[in-house]
């Protein structure tokens, strides 16, 4: 993927760490930040894949909820932190969701207590929608979250901490609150993916019914949203939504995916929805373009040919 020009300020060769620079998101930004000529440590608990491997990149591989490790390997000075760590998964706490909770916030707990701090000019945390819960479209960043579940649990709890270490220790943080990014390179189980390989297969696939309302920000958008928040002046301790701020039914957007390959076979209503399912979660991105003078700039119409194109390659 091309990154299109961007008017973010530059730094001067900053050190960059990036929690989770192996996974979807995380690829990409230290692609770009390895055009920059930045120098990027990368954390995650396995190597990169081949198709997510940026040359030039140092990669360190172990367990963060170790906090012997963390203490062990992230000794370093960096200026800049970008905590895209963890992984999705919206099963109960009954069912192992303690592991989530453990993976989320005790992994920032270690962080944040080992990372020197005396040159640190911002830390930047990945949170998501799903802080929200059931909570009226379109979601502000001035609601009081309500999870749903040990993963948006464990996100809210990051995002107080964080807050929290701003307010008493004037700790550089700020939260960028994701909503559904999807691109080149996505995980193949995500639902975007999965959808564009049932549609090329032109095979049956079983999908809800459809009906909720979701807001896609291609993750090209997602990363320029990241840079912002690593440079503005004066934001840290807020929150930012992004995303699209245009809501689309997931049924419409499996549509769209059928029309641009001109296949797929659909099998509506044949996944059930989750417990207390947000069947309206899009987002209001007043906030985020007003501070820091971001909106998206790639149109849905032309990410999903972008990614498509991305799969179709591979096979």
């Amino acid at each position: 993927m091309e990154f299109r020009k961007s008017s973010v300020e530059e730094m001067n060769s900053p050190h960059l760490l990036v929690i989770g620079g192996t996974g979807f998101i995380g690829h990409h930004l230290i692609r770009v930040a390895q055009l920059k000529g930045w120098h990027t440590t990368s954390v995650s608990l396995n190597s990169p894949s081949e198709e997510r491997f940026v040359d030039g990149i140092r990669y360190l591989h172990f367990d963060m909820t170790d906090d012997s490790l963390v203490r062990k390997y992230l000794v370093d000075d960096y200026n800049y932190v970008v905590n895209l760590g963890g992984y999705i998964n919206h099963k109960l706490f009954k069912d192992g969701g303690r592991s989530l909770i453990e993976t989320h916030f005790t992994t920032l707990q270690n962080l944040l207590e080992t990372i020197p701090r005396s040159k640190l000019k911002r830390f930047v945390q990945i949170g998501s929608s799903d802080e929200y819960g059931n909570s009226p479209a379109p979601q502000h960043e001035n609601l009081r979250e309500k999870p749903i579940s040990p993963y948006s649990l464990a996100k809210v709890a990051g995002t107080h901490f964080l807050q929290m270490l701003h307010r008493t220790e004037k700790f550089p943080a700020v939260i960028l609150r994701l909503f559904l990014t999807y691109g080149p390179g996505q995980d193949a189980g995500r639902f975007l993916p999965q959808i564009i390989r049932g549609c090329l297969d032109n095979t049956e696939f079983p999908t809800s019914a459809g009906e909720q309302l979701r807001d896609f920000c291609y993750v090209e958008d997602t990363i320029r949203a990241i840079l912002k928040a690593l440079v503005e002046p004066e934001v840290e301790g807020e929150v930012f939504n992004v995303a699209s701020g245009a809501p689309i039914s997931i049924r419409t957007m499996i549509t769209k995916v059928c029309n641009l390959t001109g296949s797929g076979r659909p099998q509506y209503g044949k996944v059930l929805y989750r417990p207390e399912e947000n069947m309206n979660l899009y987002a209001d991105i007043k906030k985020i373009q007003e501070t820091l003078s971001w909106s998206p700039q790639v149109s849905l119409e032309q990410g999903l040919r972008e990614t498509i194109s991305w799969y179709e390659g591979i096979g």
